[in-house]
């Protein structure tokens, strides 16, 4: 009915059902329908057709006035909830990849301008999130993904990761295909990409030991164990003792970081988008 109401007022503000039709753009008979649609719903005759062209009757002033009135409460409404301080429960995922202190201390810092909001934290590989987001248990997912136009959501940043190796390797002599790597268990995005890059053949990637904590893949690189991965912008903060980065030669071990948002968040929106907006700062820094 709101449509047939405003079509009523910028009747009483044209004069006609041209004019009228004009301004919306519709066409008059569309415009016509309308106006008898209205009358019809309202059971009364809200113009006089026998004048031309056709006046508000005294039916039609009456609702006019009340017409004005609903759709100026309805504006108001609008703009109540667009302007309302955002509240209730926002369900975020955030690939492993993503989860060391910066991101962490960027989506806590984000979350902490919305008091009323309680965040849902939890972190996996981004396969699982992905999985997880579209069956409806997600409301965000923060994941890592190869650059592909394909790729549903928004781009956030890009995380590209170094090789590591005990210090004293010799950075020339490092065939990395062929060599023991320590990494993550698999679905890891980290290993994933590696494993694309070198053709995709498991039997390439020689694997010494599967580990998920970061700070104890980085004591068995240390100790000579095999080679690692970590993001770049981490490395550049300063590697443990005895590990240094090794030339990555042709490997392109970049990833895109994406955040996939749920259409159906309202109010929320406003928080998905100021944590995906941080997690980009704290990547690019």
């Amino acid at each position: 009915m709101l449509e047939e109401l405003r079509t009523l007022v910028l009747f009483a503000e044209e004069g006609s059902i041209q004019k009228v039709a004009q301004r919306l753009p519709l066409t008059q008979p569309a415009v016509t329908r309308q106006m008898q649609r209205l009358e019809d719903m309202l059971g009364t005759t809200l113009l006089d057709r026998r004048q031309k062209p056709p006046r508000l009757t005294a039916a039609g002033l009456e609702v006019l006035a009340r017409a004005k009135d609903i759709l100026a409460s309805v504006e108001a409404l609008k703009s109540f909830a667009a302007d309302a301080e955002p509240q209730g429960v926002l369900r975020v995922g955030l690939a492993h990849g993503l989860s060391d202190a910066s991101v962490a201390g960027a989506v806590a810092g984000a979350a902490a301008s919305f008091p009323k909001v309680a965040l849902r934290l939890k972190t996996g590989w981004s396969a699982e999130l992905i999985e997880q987001f579209d069956r409806g248990q997600l409301d965000m997912a923060i994941v890592l993904r190869t650059a592909d136009p394909r790729n549903r959501g928004d781009l956030v940043g890009t995380e590209r990761l170094g090789v590591v190796v005990r210090a004293g390797c010799n950075p020339a002599n490092t065939a990395l295909a062929g060599m023991p790597w320590v990494l993550s268990p698999e679905p890891c995005d980290a290993r994933q990409r590696l494993l694309s890059e070198l053709g995709g053949e498991r039997q390439r990637l020689v694997v010494a030991a599967e580990i998920q904590d970061p700070a104890m893949q980085m004591e068995w690189v240390r100790r000579g164990h095999g080679l690692g991965l970590v993001p770049l912008r981490l490395a550049a903060r300063g590697l443990p003792e005895d590990v240094q980065l090794v030339p990555a030669g042709e490997l392109d071990l970049s990833m895109q970081v994406v955040a996939m948002r749920s259409p159906h968040l309202n109010r929320l929106a406003k928080v998905a988008t100021t944590i995906a907006e941080a997690v980009g700062r704290a990547i690019d820094t």
